[in-house]
């Protein structure tokens, strides 16, 4: 089943459950999707929602993040059930260890020397981790086996 038409059931399937939570998250997502579609003029694959949905995981986690700083846990509560939701749409995130050997076999397929070689390991890597790893744990972890 395509992303599209799955968005499109779950939010027919909040809608007859009342689950308020669970449709804002939902309308999230697919307005997010419509205004990323009329900015780049054609209807975005599966791929480019799958983008679409980690940009708002990561926005979620950063306002998680600040939140908790700020002492309000109403809000942070809400954040994380949203994330929880968002995460539901993304492919089975990638472990520590998985991702630890990716980046070695960028670094390899790259021919990197050292830090200064990030961008080409990068740009080699993050097709294959896009949606299913958090990607300051791919940058950090491409720092420290360049180091």
């Amino acid at each position: 089943m395509l992303l599209r038409d799955r968005l499109s059931e779950e939010m027919k399937g909040a809608m007859k459950a009342r689950d308020e939570i669970r449709l804002s998250a939902i309308r999230l997502i697919r307005s997010t999707v419509k205004n990323r579609e009329i900015e780049v003029r054609h209807e975005l694959s599966d791929q480019e929602i799958t983008e679409v949905i980690s940009t708002l995981v990561k926005q979620r986690r950063e306002s998680i993040r600040l939140f908790g700083e700020a002492g309000r846990a109403d809000l942070v509560e809400k954040e994380e059930k949203e994330l929880a939701l968002l995460l539901e749409f993304l492919p089975q995130q990638l472990t520590r260890e998985e991702v630890e050997a990716l980046v070695v076999a960028a670094i390899a397929e790259s021919g990197a020397q050292g830090a200064r070689d990030m961008g080409k390991v990068m740009k080699v890597l993050m097709p294959r981790v896009a949606g299913k790893a958090d990607g300051s744990m791919v940058s950090a972890l491409v720092k420290e086996k360049l180091a």
